[in-house]
Formats: structure tokens, C-alpha cells, sequence
């Protein structure tokens, strides 16, 4: 967002309308990708919570000229997250942005027949199957592209790898995600 080197500037200063313009923007892109990397409702709250504990702590470390926040607060939220990995020793496994959405709308929507409702669950839990089979690598990489629309560039700073090598986990993780795909449908 445009605004968002203002808003930072205006949390630095102590102004709280500020911090919460910014909590209200980015809370649930935080959580979504807590979610996809935990696979778990509550874990990812905790995480989040953390998360924004980490941003308020360091805000003072972003700088504008490196890059946007968005990319600032992906890359924080993306450190958390691998630390909490390590920490707990389990494999992430991750969501697509539909599974967290569908918590929310477990009824089918005005005009949407149950039949509808039923397919795109399946389909939502086809998606989720596959990209868990996915090497940690190559879902994080598909996750950041395909879900949460990153660019190369911004994929590239959040990995902390070269641009080269984000185009080739995504290139291998969407070629792995579709023959999985097609072996689990069979």
C-alpha cells in the first residue's frame, strides 16, 4: 500500500491509530500464511500474535528504499515461522487460501446450491493433499506465488535466495503439485 511508509512513520512516532491502520491491513495476510504453514486455526492465531509482537519490536529496523512493507512483513513473518519450525521440530504443512476462507463459510452462499459447496470443498481438500506431499521448498515457493500473488522479486527477498532459483522452485513445485495432483484423483 502506498500509505504504508507513512503509517510506519506515524507507529514510530507513537501514534496507535497508525499501529492499527496497519494491524487491520495486514493481520489476516499474516494469519493466512500462518495457516498454510501450520495447517492448524489456533497455532496460527498464536503465531500471528507473535508475529506482530516481532513487527512492533523491530519497525524502526524497515526501511522504504529496501523494499515494501509488505515485503519487509513477509520476510519477519517468514523468519518467525522457520524458527517456529525448528523449534518444534514438526513438517509444516500448508494451506491454501481457500481451506482458511472455508472456515469461515462452512454454508453454501445465497444462489450457490449444496452440490457446488460440496465440489469446491473436495477440491480445496485435494488442493491441501497435494501441496503437503510437496517438499518444504517447493510449497513454500508455489504457496508464495500462486496464493498469496508475491512477485519474483518479493518471493526472492522473503527466501533470502536469487531470483533464478525462486522461477525454478515454483517451475518444479507446480509441475510436482499437478502430477500429484493427478495421482491422488485417480
Amino acid at each position: 500500500m502506498a500509505q504504508d511508509p507513512e503509517l510506519v512513520r506515524r507507529c514510530l512516532s507513537g501514534e496507535n491509530s497508525a499501529w492499527e491502520a496497519l494491524l487491520q491491513a495486514y493481520t489476516p495476510k499474516v494469519y493466512t500464511v500462518a495457516f498454510r504453514f501450520t495447517g492448524r486455526a489456533e497455532v496460527a492465531e498464536d503465531l500471528t500474535q507473535e508475529i506482530f509482537i516481532k513487527v512492533f519490536q523491530t519497525l524502526k529496523s524497515y526501511d522504504p528504499a529496501q523494499g515494501s512493507f509488505a515485503t519487509w512483513l513477509h520476510r519477519v513473518a517468514r523468519n518467525h515461522l522457520v524458527d517456529h519450525y525448528r523449534r518444534t521440530h514438526k513438517d509444516r504443512v500448508t494451506s491454501s487460501i481457500e481451506d482458511s476462507l472455508s472456515t469461515l463459510e462452512e454454508t453454501p452462499g445465497p444462489g450457490e446450491h449444496p452440490e457446488e459447496h460440496v465440489h469446491l470443498r473436495e477440491r480445496r481438500e485435494l488442493l491441501q493433499e497435494g501441496l503437503s506431499r510437496l517438499s518444504p521448498d517447493l510449497r513454500e515457493a508455489v504457496i508464495l506465488r500462486d496464493l498469496t500473488d508475491l512477485d519474483y522479486a518479493e518471493i526472492a527477498q522473503v527466501l533470502g535466495v536469487p531470483v533464478g532459483t525462486v522461477k525454478s522452485r515454483i517451475n518444479r513445485g507446480r509441475l510436482e503439485l499437478a502430477r500429484v495432483l493427478k495421482r491422488i484423483h485417480k
